[in-house]
């Protein structure tokens, strides 16, 4: 029996594969859909700009149609076409009332825009604004997910580390145990105090259960983040200790945010798209010139019995009324214009708030790991001298108690403290919009 438990504990470790952060913001970038979405986009926005480029290129288009009938106009024209017209095709009597005839037609058609008042050149840089919104859509979409998988990651972390800490508060309590039946077996104290420390034994063992429920929990998160199943196994191999950073200048955080940010870009792209749109509304009141060639073959047999003809022409075609829709379009896109610049202004407001709140989250945490380190190393202390009160009869299962409480409190609280600057410094990134798989921040 204990032969297969270690086999099946050292199966359950050999399929936990070692995985950092760097590697998990990896396999998100790699797995995960939503990337993966975007990707695809900005693909698709590259067609795109290969179609408007297409307007500056002649069109080709070859048709074969076949035709019979005994419509008089159609036996005559297609005569001419073939090439079979005749002195007996003047008979007023067949003339009127033909016999029926087939058609086979061929048809080549070049068709070449010469001027179209900047329509394809509009069409072609609004084409290249929408791959690059595409790109910084994408660009977005990458950010957010290494930040949520960086987060899992540490929330991951945190779940382990806080449920060591009450593992170790379970043990601390159990050698309480242990200690007050000493005392109580010396006579130095009653039932009351193994009373009080078993419920205490209880609470830490609570504690510990509801913890191991949280980790479950973080790394399902992990692994959803990452685009992978939820029960994948992994053993975290980045610890949760404080970063030490070097010094930030908020000004130059929300510089970088200004200039940055996909958000920004994307505003700006937005509005650059709404003037192209604004200038394409604006061509359409100017005339277009246009070049076609075609070359024709008309035939009684599929082969055979027929003539050939062909077509060059040059068309200008100028829309004078066509009951106020360029107008509307050209107001459409002034509205759409003044909207992006609306965006724009607002976008750059929450974009330098967020850089804000990031940094002095950032600075907060930095304060608070300090206190709660220092808060660690007294509670730990305080406890170690309470135990030996208590074991010598100089101290009561109160102080006792306290103290053991005040050392898995202070624990708590500076785990998450370095937890919350680990975010708070990966935020600070992101608002800047630096935030890469290759960022420092994710060492």
């Amino acid at each position: 029996m204990k032969q297969v438990l270690f086999v099946v504990a050292a199966a359950t470790a050999w399929a936990q594969e070692p995985l950092s952060l760097r590697e998990a913001v990896g396999l998100a970038l790699r797995e995960n859909r939503a990337v993966v979405a975007a990707g695809e986009a900005v693909e698709a926005a590259r067609t795109r700009l290969d179609q408007a480029r297409g307007g500056r290129l002649p069109k080709i288009d070859y048709t074969e149609s076949f035709a019979r009938s005994n419509n008089p106009v159609f036996v005559f024209s297609s005569l001419l076409t073939q090439h079979q017209f005749g002195e007996q095709n003047f008979a007023i009597g067949p003339l009127n009332r033909p016999d029926a005839m087939n058609n086979f037609q061929s048809q080549l058609v070049l068709d070449q825009t010469l001027y179209d008042a900047g329509e394809t050149r509009h069409a072609l840089k609004a084409a290249g604004l929408g791959r690059d919104l595409s790109q910084e859509e994408a660009r977005d979409v990458r950010m957010k997910a290494i930040a949520a998988a960086a987060r899992a990651y540490y929330d991951a972390v945190l779940a382990a580390e806080s449920l060591k800490t009450a593992e170790q508060a379970v043990r601390s309590a159990e050698a309480d145990l242990r200690r007050a039946e000493n005392v109580r077996a010396a006579g130095l104290s009653t039932d009351v105090d193994v009373l009080s420390i078993r419920v205490h034994l209880a609470n830490m063992t609570e504690q510990r259960i509801r913890r191991a429920a949280d980790l479950d929990v973080a790394r399902a998160a992990l692994n959803d983040a990452l685009g992978l199943p939820l029960d994948t196994a992994h053993s975290l191999t980045t610890a949760l200790t404080a970063a030490d950073l070097p010094e930030l200048e908020l000004a130059q955080l929300e510089r970088d945010a200004a200039r940055e940010r996909p958000e920004m870009r994307r505003s700006r792209l937005a509005a650059s798209l709404a003037r192209t749109q604004q200038d394409s509304a604006r061509s359409s009141l100017l005339p277009q010139v246009s070049f076609r060639s075609m070359w024709e073959a008309d035939r009684q047999r599929f082969v055979t019995r027929g003539g050939a003809n062909w077509l060059a022409s040059v068309s200008l075609r100028w829309n004078l009324f066509n009951g106020f829709s360029d107008k509307a379009r050209i107001e459409e896109a002034a509205h759409s214009l003044r909207r992006a610049e609306a965006d724009e202004q607002r976008a750059d407001s929450a974009v330098r708030l967020q850089v804000r709140r990031a940094y002095a989250d950032l600075r907060a945490a930095g304060q608070r790991i300090e206190v709660a380190r220092a808060a660690v190393a007294e509670a730990q202390e305080s406890l170690r001298i309470t135990q030996n009160r208590y074991e010598a009869g100089m101290s009561n299962v109160t102080d006792l108690l306290r103290n053991e409480t005040a050392v898995l409190e202070s624990q708590t609280r500076y785990l998450a403290a370095v937890h919350d600057q680990r975010v708070a410094a990966l935020m600070v990134e992101f608002a800047a919009g630096r935030l890469a798989a290759d960022s420092e921040v994710l060492n």
